[in-house]
């Protein structure tokens, strides 16, 4: 969310007439290409990865991540991240947007102090799209063994309790991280790195897939994954140029350097397989773009274009290490890289952003100190905090299926269904 000073310091009621029409209609599109990211973009982009006898089951955790965080941030996620509370969490206020108002006989609307030009209604909508594409993120690494009920359970505790506090901190001006300066445009932090390190966590608890590293697991569909990165690189266009909320000259920046830093992270990832295995992949084609996206994100709002050719390149680069070099020395089986491309992009453009932001975009000066902190204490919040959730769930539920049911496939042992 953009930096700045803001009038009011919690939501509150005002008259239609303060409403910007080209405000609203370009949030409602923003919002819109954000859902579409998760369904069906992240969906088809996870689905072409795994081994046919997974494809179901990866589509279905996007989609049921989507139906069971929209409930939790509209009962309780919301009030927590993006009321006044604590500088560590919001306060229950808002349980079930009690405070929203909208009302025309009597001419009133209520906004958020963090976007005044729109409709409360509007930017709550806008957020949960975050709050859905965050912990589907995390799918990825524990893709092809957890079970669907353990699946659920670790998403919804985890959606409350990591993904909506370090949303506070950085977006809600109350929080610790907003209060230090720390710059996070679209969701570096919030959303990618803390993705990232709790996908990473995931794979070390569940443990690696049966005959992984004795056996190769072939993609089923790669012409999937390029629809699903297709999608994710034009909805990242209401993820970051939405961001700005409102329909002004940022928000066209945002855009504009998106589109910059994910091609640059596409041909720096398609340069370096070049160099290193003699050929281009359109699985590293994609994953590059994607690295791409996610470094720009916390920096979008706040960098020149030459800002936005460097993070691309060092994107592509340092996820492409992340995906390969990095994944053996860990020795975690993150099935689809979530920490390898969303962690390292995540951290890449998080410290980066402290490098390239411009004060006069982004309306205070950057720390790359601040920046730093930022990446630390997300890192070790939400890692600790998975592992506290993953530690109960296993203990409640078990986490993951067994080694028949991982051979046989988790689309027919846990939903009865397989593709032809």
């Amino acid at each position: 969310m953009p930096c700045g000073a803001l009038a009011e310091s919690a939501p509150y009621v005002t008259t239609p007439d303060k409403i910007s029409a080209g405000d609203t209609a370009w949030m409602l599109t923003s919002t819109v290409l954000v859902l579409l990211m998760t369904i069906p973009g992240l969906a088809l982009f996870y689905a072409g990865m795994v081994r046919k006898k997974n494809v179901l089951s990866t589509l279905l955790q996007s989609f049921a991540v989507c139906c069971l965080v929209t409930a939790l941030w509209v009962a309780v996620g919301y009030s927590l991240a993006f009321t006044p509370g604590s500088p560590w969490v919001g306060g229950f206020d808002d349980l079930f947007l009690n405070n929203m108002v909208f009302d025309r006989i009597q001419g009133t609307v209520s906004v958020s102090h963090i976007a005044p030009t729109i409709p409360e209604s509007v930017f709550v909508m806008f957020q949960l799209t975050f709050a859905i594409i965050t912990p589907a993120l995390i799918t990825g690494a524990f893709a092809e063994r957890m079970k669907f009920s353990a699946m659920m359970v670790f998403m919804a505790l985890w959606s409350l309790l990591v993904y909506a506090p370090v949303a506070h901190w950085v977006w809600e001006p109350a929080g610790w991280l907003a209060a230090m300066g720390a710059q996070d445009f679209a969701g570096g932090t919030v959303v990618h790195i803390n993705a990232g390190v709790a996908g990473l966590v995931c794979a070390f608890m569940l443990g690696k897939r049966h005959n992984y590293g004795r056996e190769p697991f072939f993609p089923n569909n790669l012409g999937l994954t390029l629809i699903g990165a297709s999608l994710l690189w034009v909805g990242w266009f209401g993820f970051n140029a939405g961001s700005a909320v409102a329909a002004d000259g940022r928000a066209g920046l945002a855009m504009l350097v998106t589109q910059v830093a994910a091609a640059m992270g596409a041909m720096t990832w398609m340069l370096v397989e070049w160099i290193n295995r003699g050929r281009v992949s359109l699985l590293g084609a994609c994953s590059g773009a994607v690295a791409g996206l996610v470094a720009i994100t916390p920096a979008s709002g706040f960098v020149q274009v030459s800002g936005a050719y460097v993070i691309g390149m060092a994107a592509g680069i340092c996820c492409y290490w992340g995906a390969t070099g990095l994944k053996r020395m860990l020795g975690a089986d993150d099935s689809l890289d979530v920490f390898g491309i969303h962690g390292i992009g995540g951290i890449v453009g998080a410290l980066l952003t402290g490098v390239f932001s411009v004060k006069e975009l982004a309306g205070a000066p950057a720390s790359l100190t601040v920046q730093a902190i930022g990446v630390v204490a997300t890192l070790a919040y939400s890692g600790l905090v998975t592992l506290v959730i993953l530690f109960v769930v296993d203990k409640l539920f078990g986490l993951r299926v067994d080694v028949e049911h991982e051979q046989v496939g988790l689309d027919l042992s846990q939903h009865g269904e397989q593709i032809p």
